[in-house]
């Protein structure tokens, strides 16, 4: 940088020769560089304003949006942010065959408290205890005065509930939302949709997951946003469940047993209508799992699925059925039913004495485990396998239901020519009612195998593989009428619907081998209507007992087959299904004068 010095050297020797003073030059040098450093000064400042007032009205300008834009919006309560995958509250509703709602969703409030913000520890934990009586007082008490600054009160709140506590008016006490599972029907289809629960849990949200039944079978479905809330839409008709359940409680009740099952599918698709397991509870109370026991003795034990047992003379069909289709027999052929039946040390005996021989037709229509055992030694035990494997009874149920899966059929660890003559009566061989519903629609309805499913059908029929052929699938359906209307079940008869059936009485195992000689898992296996095949209802009672006519009746004909009778009775109309009255004898209509 260049400097001016104060007192230049040319203008002082010109001062000097005009006779000035040279100071007079310094001080004017001193004045202008002083002005020059203010002048500077000046601007410099002014600029700085500049940028700081720019700087104001820009901020201003940004506060002034952001509230006009807060103003314009709806209120939004904030939420925490978090670095972990956000849980998903919605679930999607379930839903019957008719879009009735089975499941669905309802928003409540969860209670937490910060024990650090209670103002009275005492007071609150006292309020507390009034409000929900399962807490503890001194447990209270001792969390709030610890080091805690979290603690859950409550996971679920009703309105009520949560007004008493806004009343109690402390700062400690918080409330948090929720979504949580509501099952309006109560125990109607209990079994079938399980149960659901909190999984993730969050102060502002809660994953809801399911625990068993559908809601655990489809519960990736139930989840899945991509849905947008498309409800999951079941084959069951909720008239038809409480029907059911109704009429089976009342039964059960009546024939003194310990538990009882229903099973009504559609004989031509597989579609589940109705399942009832006795006893049930209530999905919305889920009760805890036994640890120690029996398993059937808690009322989460689904009989129709998980139940596996000897299901008696409701096998005898298949076995004549198969002779039908193989040709060996012919609804007429004579079958010897002298006894007993003796297989090495084992004896084979009827009910009754029913004579030397039996029809085919009567073997089935009396009940008769000698003639049918014959059959069977006919058949073969290799022939009789193959056949009962394609009737679905060698794996689980392939139900949509996550209990299922464990409930395999209990086969002969060898399958000898013995096995093959009990199995052939429905003894030696266990599976669950379902297993018996899906084998009797694919026999009965023109001899097409059928998959069990509790999913609403969107098509009127489903072709699978072929077990038997029309005509022994016709000719089974007679049979089974003929047991109804003058055989072991004619306490079935429902006028007007032409009922077709099975009984099945097999004495109940102990769990450490050996039969009780007093208890019994009696069945019935029905159809109707038996001419033209819509419906498939098996009802099993467990241990039933009822004293008539001087004495206890524990078989299939005297205390399951009343019971399906009713059922049919209820449900049939509720099906749509009109009965075909006799109109052979004509309706006279005579006018008259007073």
């Amino acid at each position: 940088m260049i400097r001016t010095p104060l007192r230049p050297l040319a203008r002082i020797l010109e001062a000097r020769a005009k006779g000035e003073n040279p100071d007079q030059i310094e001080r004017e040098n001193i004045r202008r560089r002083h002005e020059d450093m203010r002048d500077k000064a000046r601007n410099r400042a002014e600029g700085r304003l500049l940028v700081l007032g720019a700087f104001f009205v820009i901020a201003f300008a940004t506060v002034g949006v952001r509230m006009g834009h807060l103003s314009a919006t709806d209120p939004v309560e904030p939420r925490g942010s978090t670095t972990g995958v956000g849980i998903t509250a919605q679930r999607a509703n379930i839903v019957d065959r008719e879009g009735r709602i089975l499941a669905t969703n309802i928003s409540t409030y969860s209670l937490y408290a910060n024990p650090q913000i209670i103002v009275d520890k005492e007071r609150v934990a006292k309020e507390l205890v009034g409000i929900f009586p399962e807490l503890k007082e001194e447990r209270l008490i001792k969390d709030f005065t610890g080091k805690r600054k979290f603690l859950w009160i409550r996971k679920r709140l009703s309105p009520e509930q949560m007004q008493a506590v806004h009343e109690i008016g402390d700062p400690g006490l918080e409330f948090g939302p929720r979504e949580m599972r509501l099952y309006p029907n109560g125990q109607l289809a209990a079994h079938i949709l399980g149960g659901a629960s909190f999984g993730r849990e969050g102060v502002r949200s809660a994953e809801v997951i399911g625990t068993a039944g559908v809601e655990k079978y489809f519960d990736d479905y139930l989840r899945d946003p991509a849905n947008r809330g498309a409800p999951l839409e079941l084959s069951i008709d909720l008239s038809v469940q409480a029907a059911t359940r109704e009429v089976l409680y009342g039964g059960m009740r009546l024939m003194n047993a310990k538990g009882a099952t229903a099973v009504l599918m559609e004989a031509s698709t597989g579609a589940i209508v109705s399942m009832v397991s006795l006893p049930d509870f209530d999905p919305n109370t889920r009760p805890q799992v036994l640890t120690e026991g029996d398993a059937s003795d808690s009322p989460l034990f689904n009989r129709a699925v998980q139940g596996v047992y000897e299901l008696g003379s409701t096998f005898k069909i298949f076995t004549v059925a198969q002779a039908l289709e193989t040709q060996l027999v012919n609804p007429s052929t004579p079958i010897n039913t002298s006894g007993p039946l003796r297989w090495g040390k084992f004896s084979i005996r009827d009910f009754h004495n029913y004579g030397p021989t039996l029809s085919v037709t009567d073997v089935i229509v009396e009940s008769s485990n000698i003639g049918t055992a014959r059959i069977a030694m006919q058949i073969g035990a290799a022939r009789q396998q193959e056949f009962l494997r394609s009737l679905g009874f060698f794996d689980a149920t392939p139900v949509e239901l996550t209990e299922a899966a464990g409930a395999r059929p209990l086969l002969p660890p060898n399958w000898s020519e013995l096995s093959a003559m009990t199995i052939s009566y429905g003894h030696g061989l266990s599976a669950s009612p379902l297993h018996l519903a899906t084998a009797y629609a694919s026999l009965l309805n023109g001899g097409t195998r059928v998959k069990p499913t509790l999913l609403k059908q969107k098509t009127a029929a489903v072709t699978g593989p072929r077990v038997v052929s029309v005509a022994t699938s016709k000719e089974s359906r007679s049979m089974l009428r003929q047991v109804v209307s003058r055989g072991t079940a004619s306490f079935g008869e429902v006028e007007g619907y032409a009922v077709g059936g099975k009984t099945g009485s097999a004495d109940k195992p102990k769990p450490r081998g050996g039969y009780y000689k007093d208890k019994v898992i009696a069945t019935f296996a029905s159809v109707f209507p038996a001419h033209d095949p819509k419906y498939v209802l098996i009802v099993t009672l467990d241990e039933p007992s009822i004293f008539t006519m001087g004495e206890d009746r524990r078989t299939a004909g005297w205390t399951a087959v009343p019971v399906a009778a009713e059922l049919i009775t209820r449900i049939a109309p509720l099906l749509g299904l009109r009965p075909e009255l006799d109109t052979e004898t004509p309706v006279a209509i005579t006018l008259t004068s007073n």
